[in-house]
């Protein structure tokens, strides 16, 4: 992980969403810590992540999501070369699903 991203605040807000127990919990916490444009950003950014694992092209993602190519972009940046954040959690969730 980045050492400009780590600090002590940030270990404690991850600590804190570890003990989260389930979905209805995270709505509670997030929808106090974060605005719903926030939180909507974030969701939508995870499922560009998924789309474009799944190959579907800037503009599907742009008319299904609604969000700005740049955004898309971004996402693209963290996938090929980022933390691997995304792949990782996208994994979890498809083996979930089966």
């Amino acid at each position: 992980m980045s050492k400009k991203l780590r600090d002590e605040f940030i270990d404690n807000f991850f600590k804190a969403i570890l003990m989260l127990e389930n979905e209805e919990e995270c709505y509670q916490f997030f929808r106090d810590i974060a605005t719903i444009s926030e939180l909507k950003a974030l969701g939508q950014r995870l499922e560009v992540a998924r789309m474009l694992e799944e190959g579907l092209t800037y503009e599907k993602i742009v008319e299904t999501t609604g969000v700005s190519t740049a955004t898309i972009s971004r996402v693209k940046r963290s996938l090929d070369y980022g933390e691997d954040g995304y792949t990782l959690i996208l994994k979890r969730m498809r083996i979930a699903e089966d």
